[in-house]
């Protein structure tokens, strides 16, 4: 009986109340599609006025779109995090460096990384071969144990993007955490690490322009993810410097990755890449010119894991308790690492 008499009701609504659920249905789409328009990649522009052809009079202030006079406002105005900018010279200029082991933390967070490159160059095939050990005419000359295809290295690198995104994410998350439980402040790491997880998280973004993975590939993913984001947690938790230590070690062998990936490809054995333009998401955001290629694209990565070594090595040896020295590395577009303080952390072979 009570079911006849709510049907009854809903049958003979006003004509205002139906309308009036018909522009609330309305309202809630336009709510998400306006949220998720920066996310989205389309060739059309929101930021012309005449876009917006709701009345002015009936437009919520939460529903405008934000509108800029110039070019110049809208980047000023990008959702992404800074990071750095690099001119021809300094792509140029980065170099595969390693820091000499000093203590116990360096050991623990140097064999970890030496342990998980063990595994997943074995499971992925990849034959390791440092270039640091060769001289220039024999790389030239040289021909890898193991020839990558396209393929392989875009389902190598995926799967390490896909993981390199965690360490900055947890770091930064930790000592929010920590900030907030201590009531102190947490004088500028959580910016610097927020921003290099983001960082990493663009790597991928711009590689899976190139190859959607199937759901085997992101099943592997997942566990990985679950198992490496647990362990780094735990462990910043016991000690920040070996985290910070360990990623910065990592790094280093990432720049030893993407200067093999590009040697491969100047000696002509990834053809495909050679003839592939730079996708557009990399071309925002690095700033990368209308004709570049996917050359450029990778020295563009690569130059980002050399800072990313260079941060991360440094937070280590200045401790957790100290003022973030990047400071005033996070306001603007940030100067990339000279040659000069690439050699302060390249003290391997030093005495």
């Amino acid at each position: 009986m009570n079911s006849t008499k709510l049907f009854f009701h809903i049958r003979h609504l006003s004509l205002t109340t139906s309308k009036y659920c018909v522009n609330w249905n309305s309202f809630q789409q336009h709510c998400l599609l306006h949220t998720s328009l920066p996310l989205m990649n389309t060739e059309k522009s929101i930021d012309q006025k005449d876009s917006i052809k709701s009345n002015e009079n009936d437009e919520l202030p939460h529903m405008r779109v934000k509108t800029y006079a110039s070019a110049e406002e809208k980047d000023l105005n990008n959702y992404m995090m800074h990071h750095e900018i690099y001119s021809t010279d300094e792509l140029k200029a980065v170099k595969v460096t390693h820091k000499k082991i000093e203590s116990w933390h360096d050991r623990i967070a140097y064999a970890a990384v030496r342990t998980l490159r063990f595994f997943f160059d074995t499971f992925t095939g990849y034959v390791h071969e440092s270039p640091k050990s060769k001289t220039n005419n024999e790389k030239q000359n040289h021909r890898p144990k193991k020839i990558m295809t396209e393929k392989e290295w875009l389902r190598r690198v995926i799967f390490l993007e896909s993981i390199a995104g965690v360490p900055g994410m947890v770091a930064g998350m930790n000592r929010h955490m920590k900030s907030l439980r201590t009531m102190r402040r947490d004088h500028g790491w959580i910016h610097t690490l927020l921003s290099e997880a983001e960082n990493e998280r663009m790597h991928l973004l711009t590689f899976l322009e190139l190859r959607q993975p199937g759901w085997i590939f992101r099943a592997f993913v997942l566990l990985g993810q679950g198992v490496f984001f647990n362990g780094f947690f735990l462990t910043y938790l016991l000690s920040p410097k070996i985290c910070h230590r360990f990623v910065g070690f990592l790094e280093e062998e990432a720049v030893i990755t993407y200067t093999r990936c590009i040697e491969e490809l100047d000696a002509g054995r990834l053809p495909i890449w050679s003839k592939t333009p730079a996708p557009q998401v990399a071309k925002n955001y690095w700033k990368l010119s209308d004709n570049a290629m996917m050359r450029d694209v990778l020295l563009a990565i690569r130059a980002d894991e050399a800072t990313h070594r260079q941060v991360n090595h440094k937070l280590a040896d200045v401790g957790s308790n100290a003022p973030n020295p990047f400071l005033s590395r996070t306001k603007g577009e940030r100067e990339p690492f000279d040659e000069t303080e690439q050699k302060e952390i390249d003290t391997a072979g030093k005495k």
